[in-house]
């Protein structure tokens, strides 16, 4: 990486898109700080207590986030190094403490008996994990964590059960000073007594109870009631009321920051900057596929909402197609959302580049080349951004990056360089491998066809011999 953002310092190559970090300098974060020694240690994977804090490190955050992580997850008999999963995404939040005869769970850990017992439940409830990390981890949070601190309090305040914390989305609860709630870089929180009146996004907490509570994606809290460990201090995450601002006044304006703007700067590189988050391995691709399914819900909801605007109302054809097929139940249709072709990923939109595919071969006949380009862990562009100890499997943001430049280099070569000659049109598509690691399938028309000859000229195989020294 040779260039570097002027706005917020990201570190890019050369030909990737100048916004993709901050939007040019209309999406300005508060940095996250480095963490202290305690945390840095475990994640720097150096000593051998390290690298196995760093294998387990989805156990070891288990064992304090304050939420459970709903959804189903993708096993593999062989070496997977990457986090899969099925279905949908949710976190729920339950009580404060269980109810009478019920075991603690995730947050009510923290309030349960002395620090022994709560050590002691941490390990039991998840395997495999060391008593004297544990140890450490439980401390470190309960004095570096805002959020553990303000429940802890709130908890010592409340009179009866009939009593709940309330983590407000966007305020500071009704009829309160501001500066009271104004603890820092974390949602307002407030002791309220049952009925009063609470936004569709709060999240509240009863003192005790059985029931379990979904937490709104778009809630400031959501990512460190279920990241302890990447986000150790508490911090906001996203949230409807960020402003993009303007890069030369630094002022807001009224357009907000998108869920991909805010999580794109977020896991951006940058140049004498330490981003903790990058160093948590499988920590790291669990938040990167959870944070990709808020961001495709956000995309969602807007096409739900603004289906005028889009002019759903003039897929006559899907809507009449939908209506009279046979095998659909009315009842159970409900509302229709029709998704645009502009949403990747849709129906639609991969029926679209079929189409096209189709004209191409009506057009000018079957394709001339069909390449196959695959993605090489040991790229040196990849290896010179790992930190140290990490292997690549570990940063799919760089195998994703990389791969994107050599691919658009390649077919730069092919197209504009015509190294087979002029080229009518091309397509490709990517697809992952289960390990992780992508490949592209290239169809090429070429406006001058060639012969197997011509192929042989450019690219040979040879078989070495026996006994034949090779430096290869």
């Amino acid at each position: 990486m040779d260039q570097s953002c002027q706005f917020c310092r990201a570190l890019k190559f050369k030909n990737e898109t100048a916004g993709m970090c901050c939007a040019n300098g209309q999406v300005k974060l508060p940095d996250l700080r480095s963490p202290p020694q305690t945390l840095r240690a475990l994640v720097a994977g150096e000593t051998s207590e390290s690298k196995h804090f760093l294998k387990n490190i989805r156990k070891y955050n288990s064992a304090f986030q304050m939420t459970s992580f709903g959804a189903t997850e993708t096993f593999n008999d062989e070496f997977m190094p990457t986090f899969k999963c099925q279905g949908q995404i949710y976190h729920r939040a339950g009580s404060l403490l269980p109810l009478p005869n019920e075991e603690h769970q995730f947050l009510q850990i923290y309030f349960m008996g002395d620090a022994d017992q709560r050590i002691e439940r941490r390990c039991r409830v998840i395997p495999n994990i060391e008593r004297q990390i544990v140890q450490r981890l439980q401390n470190f949070f309960r004095e570096n964590n805002a959020l553990i601190r303000l429940f802890t309090t709130a908890l010592e305040r409340m009179p009866a059960d009939d009593y709940a914390v309330i983590i407000r989305a966007d305020r500071t609860p009704a009829g309160e000073h501001e500066r009271r709630y104004n603890a820092p870089i974390i949602d307002e929180v407030a002791i309220v007594v049952v009925g009063e009146q609470v936004g569709s996004r709060d999240i509240v907490l009863h003192r005790r109870g059985g029931n379990l509570q979904r937490i709104s994606e778009t809630h400031r809290s959501y990512d460190a009631l279920q990241y302890p460990v990447l986000f150790w201090q508490g911090e906001d995450g996203y949230h409807f009321n960020i402003k993009m601002r303007v890069p030369r006044t630094d002022t807001e304006t009224n357009k907000k920051v998108s869920s991909m703007n805010f999580y794109a700067y977020r896991i951006m590189i940058r140049d004498n900057s330490d981003n903790h988050i990058l160093r948590c391995r499988l920590l790291f691709h669990q938040f990167i596929v959870d944070m990709y399914v808020k961001i495709e819900s956000e995309r969602l909801l807007y096409i739900r909402l603004n289906q005028t605007k889009l002019r759903s109302e003039e897929y006559i054809h899907l809507r009449d197609a939908v209506n009279t097929d046979a095998n659909v139940d009315a009842n159970s249709l409900g509302k229709q959302v029709i998704s645009p072709s502009t949403y990747i990923g849709s129906p639609r939109h991969m029926h679209e580049y079929a189409m096209d595919a189709m004209t191409y071969v009506r057009a000018y006949g079957r394709p001339d080349l069909f390449i196959t380009f695959t993605c090489n862990p040991a790229w040196d562009e990849i290896q010179e951004l790992l930190l140290r100890g990490q292997a690549s499997s570990d940063r799919h943001d760089i195998i994703a990056r990389v791969f994107r430049q050599k691919l658009r280099s390649m077919m730069n070569f092919i197209n504009k360089d015509q190294v087979f000659g002029e080229t009518r049109c091309w397509m490709y598509s990517i697809e992952w491998q289960k390990r992780g690691l992508p490949h592209a399938h290239i169809l090429i028309w070429l406006v001058n066809k060639i012969t197997p000859d011509r192929i042989d000229d450019i690219i040979s195989a040879e078989m070495v011999r026996l006994g034949f020294s090779s430096a290869w």
